[in-house]
């Protein structure tokens, strides 16, 4: 919706910033493939040195993943805001960041290399909560609205994918809880460390 004041700033020409960040979670002992294309992309992420383009295609590959995995979608939630001032953006999306690192279990453990039979060996997970931040210019309707349905969650995620490919996208992160195989992550956890989540 937009303001008296967005009006404004649309026509001195400012450019429009939006932070948002959402949440989704997934459930089902099927979802353990999806840790490994998080952890996979996280390790890409570090090595590419945080490179606007690898890290946004990495996003693009997940959303897509996350969009084949919506049988196990449970919850979900969104936030996000408005800024005419990409220092104020930044300032967000660096909150944001800090308050998905501090979830519980949200931290991969990059030092040790990746195997791929991992999955079978450790026990898996019931659940999976995976935020995405971002901040992009201009408008998205999509995106900058209430995302705690199954359809408009589809088309969040799309418009996601899209910002990647129209270059939109100033600023990333992808994190997730639990962050490592073996971990797990109990209905009263997610309860307790992510009160933000609404039945889908």
């Amino acid at each position: 919706m937009s303001s008296w004041r967005d009006r404004m700033n649309r026509m001195s020409g400012r450019t429009r910033f939006v932070g948002c960040r959402i949440f989704l979670h997934l459930a089902g002992q099927e979802v353990a493939p999806l840790l490994g294309i998080l952890n996979r992309q996280a390790r890409e992420a570090i090595d590419a040195d945080g490179d606007i383009e690898v890290v946004g295609e990495g996003l693009a590959e997940i959303c897509q993943s996350l969009l084949q995995y919506d049988e196990y979608w449970l919850s979900g939630a969104n936030e996000g805001d408005v800024f005419w001032d990409e220092g104020a953006a930044s300032d967000y999306f660096n909150e944001l960041f800090t308050d998905s690192a501090q979830r519980y279990l949200s931290e991969p453990d990059l030092s040790s290399p990746a195997t791929t039979d991992e999955s079978f060996s450790l026990p898996v997970t019931r659940n999976l909560v995976v935020m995405l931040s971002v901040v992009y210019d201009g408008e998205v309707p999509e995106l900058e609205t209430n995302l705690a349905d199954i359809n408009a969650m589809k088309a969040g995620l799309k418009a996601l994918i899209n910002l990647h490919y129209q270059k939109r996208l100033w600023a990333i992160q992808v994190q997730f809880s639990p962050a490592q195989f073996g971990e797990e992550l109990t209905n009263d956890q997610l309860l307790l460390h992510f009160p933000e989540l609404v039945p889908l």
